[in-house]
């Protein structure tokens, strides 16, 4: 993702915002100070993969067994008080080795198998922090994948220059002609637009499928945080449709994301509305 040394402002999905109940965000900030932290390890492109991963390794000590009060040590905190499980962190631990030891994807189920493990575990925890049914989880798992390749798609080129990453599956490259010289263009080349084009094509399927998410969580602050970061997740597909990533940044500009903010909070209290008053009307008695 050309990650390191990012914060908060430059995400494209908000994460623990003034959406989100006051009390829950200080652990929501805890999950995510960790997650970006190991992060940074990950993609620092002066440490070698071995020092990536005696760094994570001991993140995960300080996460399981308590540390000096660094990320891991406050996530730990942070996650008994909550009473959420550790695992979901041990998972983007996991995502980071990955990242630590392979640069390339063979295909589109081992890119999902990476993102069941580099993403999957955010949404499950913000699921476990408010209390959510596990029965959410593939919805939410769905949402987490295609922000994943969404941003992966947006930095292309960045990872393939800073890292030699490549996060497009290497059977898809090959298909279409096309290779990992294609990415060290200015600009895509029509071999490697159909393959990003695939892989958006994978990313609407993906968010299909995470479309009901928002409607079916019982927290309605959660409900209309995944409304909204699900817009932000379809307009920026389209924009990657539109655009060439190679060629200059594809982001989403404030326009875009008020516009995101005010049709997903329309989509969480409307179709909230719409199931109310369709439980009200069964529980009415039926007339003469």
């Amino acid at each position: 993702m050309g990650r390191t040394a990012k914060g908060p402002a430059d995400e494209n999905f908000p994460v623990g915002s003034w959406l989100l109940a006051r009390d829950r965000r200080p652990h929501v900030a805890a999950f995510y100070a960790f997650a970006r932290t190991a992060d940074d390890v990950a993609d620092d492109p002066d440490l070698p993969a071995a020092a990536k991963l005696d760094r994570l390794d001991r993140m995960a000590a300080a996460l399981v067994d308590g540390g000096d009060g660094d990320v891991g040590d406050r996530l730990r905190r942070s996650l008994a008080a909550a009473g959420v499980p550790a695992a979901h962190a041990l998972d983007l631990l996991d995502a980071f080795r990955q990242d630590a030891r392979q640069a390339r994807h063979p295909d589109w189920a081992s890119l999902m198998a990476y993102c069941d493990r580099s993403a999957a575990p955010v949404g499950r925890f913000l699921l476990d922090l408010h209390g959510e049914a596990r029965a959410r989880w593939p919805a939410a798992d769905a949402l987490c994948a295609a922000l994943q390749v969404l941003n992966h798609l947006q930095d292309l080129g960045a990872d393939r220059r800073r890292l030699d990453r490549v996060y497009l599956p290497q059977d898809w490259l090959v298909a279409a002609g096309a290779g990992d010289r294609d990415l060290d263009r200015l600009a895509c080349t029509p071999a490697l637009r159909r393959v990003v084009d695939r892989c958006l094509d994978g990313v609407d399927g993906l968010l299909r499928r995470s479309r009901p998410l928002a409607a079916g969580l019982a927290d309605r602050r959660l409900a209309a945080e995944a409304a909204v970061i699900q817009c932000i997740a379809e307009r920026l597909s389209r924009a990657l449709r539109a655009g060439d990533p190679l060629a200059r940044p594809v982001r989403l500009g404030r326009g875009a994301y008020g516009v995101a903010l005010l049709v997903g909070l329309g989509r969480a209290f409307g179709d909230r509305a719409f199931r109310r008053g369709v439980a009200g009307a069964a529980a009415r008695p039926a007339g003469p």
